[in-house]
């Protein structure tokens, strides 16, 4: 088994980047993206808010492969081509978002109601509200389920091989039908997938034991 590592090794590193690389810019977009609909559904506009809880819930409630084979396959059918790597990216992007924003939307209703009427009261908008009073306060809520998401999602990036995005999985798939061991390529794989995954953990732990030092 050591020999194998010794050979493949340098290909696991360079896919698992590439699983970094897909994970981070899915992250980005979720991120984002998230927050914007929280933000709608929070909205005073009734079509804002219904068009925002459609999207969550069409997308917490399909799974994200056939999310990902409508945007590879289904996109391309009304010429829109994207890689199979962009196609990930924003599919796992779009999923993520959905999930934020409900993590959004839960930290920013923890918030006491009566710190948004005082800032009112002292003359700032609701938007300034939001930015300077409840958002920073939310952040140290919603700290503990984003690193979740991002623990998961770095793991969920495996199914963007199944429409060949150049992941860990996908060099995985090809380095069994290469040297014809899979059980011990996908030990191999499943120990890189964690030791991506630990810091990411104790970093989470180190910053809720901060925000509750903090609070």
């Amino acid at each position: 088994m050591i020999a194998l590592w010794l050979a493949i090794y340098p290909e696991l590193l360079s896919a698992a980047w590439a699983t970094i690389q897909l994970a981070a810019f899915a992250l980005a977009i979720g991120l984002v993206l998230g927050l914007v609909i929280a933000l709608a559904r929070r909205s005073h506009s009734a079509m804002l808010r219904r068009a925002a809880g459609i999207y969550v819930q069409i997308f917490r409630g399909t799974p994200a492969l056939i999310q990902l084979f409508l945007i590879y396959f289904g996109l391309a059918e009304f010429g829109v081509k994207l890689s199979s790597f962009q196609a990930a990216v924003l599919g796992l992007g779009l999923n993520t978002a959905a999930y934020m924003a409900e993590i959004y939307r839960s930290g920013i209703e923890a918030i006491a109601r009566g710190q948004t009427e005082a800032a009112l009261a002292i003359g700032m908008r609701p938007m300034q509200a939001m930015r300077w009073i409840v958002l920073p306060q939310a952040v140290r809520v919603v700290l503990p389920p984003i690193g979740n998401v991002m623990i998961n999602l770095l793991k969920d990036t495996s199914v963007a091989s199944l429409i060949a995005a150049p992941d860990l999985m996908l060099r995985a798939q090809d380095l069994s039908a290469e040297y014809f061991r899979p059980l011990e390529i996908y030990v191999m794989v499943g120990i890189v997938y964690f030791l991506m995954c630990f810091p990411l953990s104790l970093l989470l732990r180190h910053a809720e034991r901060r925000g509750a030092r903090s609070r």
